[in-house]
C-alpha cells in the first residue's frame, strides 16, 4: 500500500516538475550517504540548484522549500548507484550485429577506439538501468582484435540527449587468459605486446609526429617511464618496426604519461603480480585492476601498490583456469587488507543487479569462516568507490555538500532483493522511470482477455 501511494505521488510530482534542476527536501527518511558509513534514521536530504547541500539528521537540516518538501515516511534515500565497466548504450539486441557496437572485430584500430561518439542515450538498457537506481556508469567496449579494448567514457543515465560527461576517461587492456587468447595464444605474447605498445607510444610522442595531428607538444616524458635507452635507440626509426597504427600509438600517450587511467583485466594471482610489476617498470601508469578473482591471495601486494580494484562480485565457481582460487570472500578479504574495491558491473548479466550483489556481501558477514562487508562498505562499493575510481570522487555516488544531486528514493532497504526505486534524480532533476519492460509489465499485469484478437481464443 505504501509503495502504491509513493508511486502515485511520484507520478503527480513528475508531471508538475519543471525540466530543470529542482530544489528538493526529502525528510523523515532513512538516509545512506554512500561514504561507507551506516544509514541514518530520521534524516533529511536537501538539493539546491542540482547540488546536494545537506544529508543528515532532520534536526540539522536547512530551511526547507516547503512547496517541494517530500515526507519520506520511513523510506530509504541513497545516492545514485555508479555502475563501472559496463556496455550501457552500446547495443540494443546482442545477436544483431547492426545494433551492437561492443566489439570491433574487423577494425584496424584498438587503443584508439572511443565509445563516446556512439553511445545511444535512448537505449532501452539505459532506461531500464535508470529505473533500477543507476544514475552514472563507466562504459567501454570489449577487446576483440587486440589486447586493447579502447577508451571508455563516463555517462549519466539522464533522460536527455547529452549522456557523456567524460569522454576518453580511461583505457582498457586485457592481460592474463583473455590477453593471451587475443595476442597469439600465450601470456608471454600479451606482455610483449603491452610493453611494445608503451614503447611505441613514447617514441611516437618524442618523434614530434603528434604536431602534424594537432595534438601539440613534444615532451620527453617517455624517457621517464622506464624505457631502456638502448631499446629507444633501436626503435627510433618507427617505420622499420611498428605494430600500432599512429592513432593507436597517440591514444596510448596519455596512458604512458599517467594522465589517463589504465584498466587492466586480470584474474589469477600470478597475473596480478605481473601487472603490479608493470607499474614498477612504468611508474607513471595510473593502474586499476579489473576482475581480480584471485585478488585475495595477493591482497597485501595490491594494497602496498595503492592500486584500486574493480572486482567481480561473488565468484565462487571458476569459469577458467585463471580463477581456480576464486571465493565469495574475495572482496571482503581485499577490503580487510586495505584495498579500495568496487563491484564490477561487467561480471553480472545485468548491472541493475549491483545492489543485490552488494547485499549478498553483507549476508556473508553472517557466514562462519567467510569475509563480507558491512552495510555501509557494501553500499559504498556500488556508489562512492566506483565514482572515486572513475575520477568523480566527492561528486557522484555520495550524498555530501557539493555533490551532484543524484539520489534515489527506495521503497525499502536497497540491499534487499525486493526493494525497488520509486524516484530517481540526476543533477536535481527527477527522471522518468518508464521503459519498455515497465510498459509490458503494466500491459499484461491485469490483462482483459476480451480485448485479445480471435487468434488467442483457444
Amino acid at each position: 500500500m505504501k509503495r502504491a501511494i509513493l508511486l502515485a505521488a511520484s507520478a503527480a510530482f513528475a508531471m508538475a516538475a519543471p525540466v530543470a534542476a529542482q530544489n528538493v527536501d526529502i525528510i523523515n527518511a532513512t538516509v545512506a550517504t554512500g561514504d561507507g558509513s551506516e544509514p541514518i534514521q530520521g534524516a533529511t536530504v536537501s538539493i539546491r540548484n542540482g547540488r546536494v547541500v545537506y544529508a543528515g539528521p532532520d534536526s540539522g537540516a536547512p530551511a526547507r522549500e516547503t512547496s517541494n518538501a517530500i515526507d519520506g515516511n520511513g523510506t530509504w534515500v541513497t545516492p545514485g548507484l555508479f555502475a563501472t565497466v559496463t556496455n550501457l548504450g552500446l547495443w540494443d539486441v546482442g545477436a544483431v550485429s547492426e545494433s551492437n557496437d561492443i566489439r570491433a572485430n574487423g577494425s584496424p584500430f584498438s587503443a584508439a577506439l572511443d565509445v563516446a561518439p556512439v553511445i545511444n542515450p535512448a537505449s532501452q538498457h539505459i532506461l531500464i538501468h535508470r529505473a533500477a537506481g543507476i544514475t552514472r556508469a563507466a562504459v567501454v567496449g570489449s577487446a576483440s582484435g587486440s589486447i586493447f579494448a579502447g577508451q571508455g567514457a563516463i555517462i549519466d543515465l539522464g533522460s536527455d540527449a547529452d549522456a557523456v560527461t567524460t569522454p576518453r576517461a580511461f583505457q582498457v587492456v586485457e592481460l592474463g587468459e583473455g590477453g593471451a587468447r587475443l595476442s597469439g595464444g600465450s601470456r608471454t605474447s600479451a606482455q610483449a605486446l603491452f610493453r611494445n605498445a608503451l614503447l611505441e607510444a613514447g617514441e611516437f610522442e618524442r618523434s614530434g609526429t603528434l604536431r602534424s595531428t594537432g595534438s601539440g607538444g613534444t615532451s620527453r616524458q617517455g624517457d621517464d617511464i622506464g624505457i631502456d635507452s638502448r631499446m629507444a635507440r633501436m626503435s627510433r626509426d618507427r617505420a622499420s618496426d611498428v605494430l600500432l597504427t599512429r592513432f593507436d600509438a597517440a591514444a596510448l600517450i596519455p596512458v604512458a604519461r599517467g594522465e589517463q587511467p589504465l584498466y587492466v583485466m586480470v584474474e589469477r594471482a600470478a597475473d596480478i603480480r605481473s601487472a603490479l610489476a608493470l607499474k614498477k617498470e612504468f611508474p607513471r601508469l595510473d593502474m586499476v585492476l579489473v576482475g581480480a578473482s584471485e585478488g585475495w591471495l595477493v591482497a597485501s601486494d595490491i594494497a602496498a601498490a595503492g592500486v584500486p580494484v574493480i572486482a567481480d562480485g561473488l565468484d565462487d565457481l571458476p569459469q577458467g583456469f585463471d580463477q581456480l582460487a576464486s571465493t565469495q570472500s574475495n572482496i571482503g578479504r581485499m577490503v580487510k587488507a586495505g584495498v579500495k574495491v568496487a563491484i564490477n558491473a561487467a561480471a553480472m548479466e545485468n548491472p541493475r543487479n549491483l545492489n543485490q550483489y552488494a547485499g549478498n556481501l553483507v549476508a556473508l558477514t553472517r557466514m562462519p569462516g567467510a569475509d563480507g562487508l558491512s552495510w555501509g562498505q557494501a553500499f559504498a562499493a556500488i556508489s562512492s568507490v566506483p565514482a572515486e575510481i572513475s575520477g568523480m570522487g566527492g561528486k557522484a555516488g555520495v550524498l555530501a555538500p557539493g555533490a551532484n544531486g543524484d539520489l534515489v528514493v527506495w521503497d525499502g532497504d536497497p540491499l534487499e532483493v525486493g526493494s525497488t526505486p520509486v524516484r530517481v534524480y540526476i543533477d536535481g532533476i527527477e527522471q522518468p522511470l518508464e521503459n519498455h519492460q515497465s510498459r509490458l509489465r503494466d500491459r499484461y499485469r491485469e490483462l482483459d482477455e476480451s480485448t485479445l484478437p480471435e487468434a488467442y481464443d483457444w
